[in-house]
């Protein structure tokens, strides 16, 4: 029994394989007003379709579903396999307040109640 497979469809079990990818990852890499799924994400790399999205380079958004999880500077890696790899060159936690220029004592009341 052979094993082979011939290029159209190794061609299309890996378009396949792409788009479970797209469908199952809720992460999105948000570059101005577009918006890109990403199929993998590591610690320090995330990868998307090279058939989708562009050359990207500088800052960008990543959200996980509607939530704001980094803001990050990339740069563009290697292309693999039908995926374009990025590489973090400074990848900063969003956070979802603004810092507190002071501090709070651990003990502080939450709120005053009037008599």
């Amino acid at each position: 029994m052979s094993t082979f497979l011939s290029r159209e469809v190794q061609a299309g079990l890996e378009a396949a394989q792409r788009q479970a990818l797209k469908k199952r990852s809720r992460l999105r890499v948000h570059v101005g007003e577009d918006v890109f799924p990403i199929l993998q994400f590591a610690g320090n790399t995330f990868t998307v379709d090279a058939e989708t999205a562009p050359q990207m380079r500088g800052l960008v958004d990543i959200y996980d579903g509607g939530r704001h999880l980094y803001q990050a500077l990339i740069v563009t890696s290697r292309e693999d396999a039908g995926e374009r790899v990025f590489e973090f060159k400074r990848n900063t936690v969003a956070a979802q307040n603004a810092p507190r220029d002071f501090f709070i004592e651990p003990d502080a009341p939450i709120a005053l109640l009037a008599h």
